[in-house]
C-alpha cells in the first residue's frame, strides 16, 4: 500500500515501535500511553472492524462526530489506513463513529458505531438504539494485523472539513510542519480537525504528541514529567 496514512502506520510500528507515540492525559487521572506498536495495533483492530464488519473500503466516509481524544485519533488513523474521507464537518457521510448514540443518530448512515470514551471500557455504558454497534464490544475481536481487500488509489479524498484534502496529500498538506523528534502538546481544546493536524505533523517528523482534554490544567509538572518540547 503507497497511501502516506499507511506507509506512517509502518513507520510507528517498525521504528522506535516501543516508544510513546501517543499520551493522553483525561478527567479523573486518566493517563493512558500508547507506543507506537500499542497503537498501530489499536488503529489495525479498528480497520478490521470497519472493512469486515461494517464493510467499508477505499472511497466510502465516515463521519467523527467525537471529540478530540486518543480513540478518536485511533478511527481517524482506522479510516485513512483503508482509504476513506473522514468528514469532521455535519455533512453526509456513508458512516457514523459518535459518543452521543441517541435514538436519531443514525439517520442517513449506513451504518453508526457507538465510542464509550473511557479507557477501560469493554462495552457501551447502557442501552444502545437497534442496530448500533458496540465499539469497545467488538473492537477487540477484531485481528492485529491490517490488510485491505482493496488498494485504495491516492487521489482518493481523505479529510473533508475546513478544507478538501486527498490521500496523497494528507501528510504533506494536512499535517501541520513541526520540528524533527518533538515530543508535542496538543490541547484538545483546539478541535479534532486541528488536533489531529498536529499530531501527524509530529509523528511525520518521528515524534510524538501528548494531547490533553479541555477540563485538565497545562502545569509545569505535567510539561517537565511528560518532557514536552513544543506547546
Amino acid at each position: 500500500m503507497s497511501i502516506p496514512a499507511a506507509n506512517l502506520m509502518t513507520a510507528l510500528r517498525s521504528g522506535h515501535s516501543t516508544s510513546p507515540r501517543l499520551t493522553w492525559y483525561g478527567p479523573d487521572s486518566e493517563r493512558v500511553e500508547l507506543s507506537g506498536r500499542v497503537l498501530d495495533n489499536w488503529v489495525a483492530k479498528t480497520s478490521n472492524l470497519l472493512q469486515d464488519e461494517l464493510d467499508a473500503e477505499p472511497g466510502m466516509s465516515i463521519r467523527l462526530d467525537l471529540p478530540a481524544h486518543w480513540k478518536s485519533f485511533v478511527w481517524a488513523l482506522a479510516a485513512w489506513q483503508l482509504g476513506m474521507e473522514v468528514v469532521f464537518d455535519d455533512t453526509s457521510a456513508d458512516l457514523l463513529a459518535t459518543d452521543k448514540p441517541d435514538d436519531g443518530a443514525g439517520a442517513g448512515f449506513e451504518a453508526v458505531v457507538a465510542v464509550p470514551l473511557a479507557a477501560l471500557a469493554m462495552r457501551w455504558p447502557g442501552e444502545l438504539p437497534s442496530g448500533v454497534v458496540d465499539y469497545a464490544a467488538e473492537v477487540r475481536s477484531h485481528g492485529d494485523v491490517f490488510m485491505a481487500h482493496n488498494e485504495p488509489e491516492a487521489t482518493l479524498p481523505a479529510v473533508r472539513g475546513t478544507s478538501g484534502i486527498p490521500h496523497d496529500d494528507l501528510i504533506e498538506g494536512f499535517a501541520a510542519a513541526q520540528e524533527p523528534g518533538v515530543r508535542l502538546l496538543v490541547r484538545a481544546a483546539d478541535g479534532l480537525e486541528s488536533c489531529l493536524a498536529a499530531s501527524l505533523g509530529a509523528w511525520k517528523e518521528d515524534g510524538s504528541v501528548v494531547l490533553v482534554h479541555p477540563d485538565l490544567d497545562v502545569t509545569e509538572h505535567l510539561l517537565e514529567n511528560e518532557r514536552v518540547s513544543r506547546s
